[in-house]
């Protein structure tokens, strides 16, 4: 079992910690391990991403699996992981940053939206894959999807996911969960993202 397939058994939920700033990177990613979350993601459109990827990673990258999210360019991959990510997350298949984050050694999540990308990603080496937006899509077409993938494939529904709508994706098969403003905005405490991600481990438990 991989190291990214593990802790989705154990927690299915990935943070998108889009907006966050450094100053507030450790508090929260504290409050998230407490509460059971083991992958957190900075999105790169954030501000200095890769202040806040390398404070999380240096304070808890034993714990958990610090990323970069919305990689779009080969030569953002170098920059991540000199910033201290071991995850890779793209809102796009692109073959050339999945093959840069393999050659890093990073777990790598491309986007896809359709059985062709799907097959294209897992081919350049993809771990798993973001099924992006997945308010344009449904657990109809992940249950499809999976009906061809190679078994095993890892699918994580992104973008518009909440408490009230997990349940119909893992049983149409997703591994898990990208959570992104429904968990975490900017302007939130440390305190308030805990509330949230209590919410939504109350609602994995139902």
């Amino acid at each position: 079992m991989s190291d990214l397939s593990a802790r989705l058994r154990r927690c299915p939920f990935v943070a998108i910690l889009r907006g966050i700033g450094p100053a507030e990177a450790e508090a929260v990613g504290e409050a998230l391990l407490d509460e059971g979350f083991g992958i957190l993601e900075v999105p790169l459109n954030s501000p200095d991403p890769l202040r806040s990827i390398r404070l999380l990673a240096d304070r808890f990258g034993d714990r958990t699996l610090v990323g970069a999210g919305t990689v779009l360019r080969p030569g953002q991959v170098g920059e991540i992981a000199d910033a201290g990510a071991r995850l890779c997350v793209m809102p796009n298949a692109d073959r050339d940053v999945v093959a840069e984050a393999k050659r890093r050694g990073l777990t790598t999540i491309p986007g896809i939206a359709t059985p062709t990308e799907a097959f294209a990603m897992l081919q350049a080496g993809a771990d798993a894959l973001k099924l992006f937006p997945a308010e344009g899509s449904s657990p109809a077409v992940l249950s499809a999807m999976r009906a061809v993938l190679p078994p095993g494939t890892l699918v994580l529904p992104v973008g518009g996911i909440h408490c009230g709508n997990i349940a119909p994706w893992l049983a149409a098969g997703a591994a898990g969960f990208g959570i992104g403003s429904a968990l975490y905005k900017p302007g939130l405490t440390a305190d308030e993202v805990r509330a949230r991600a209590q919410t939504f481990m109350r609602a994995l438990a139902t």
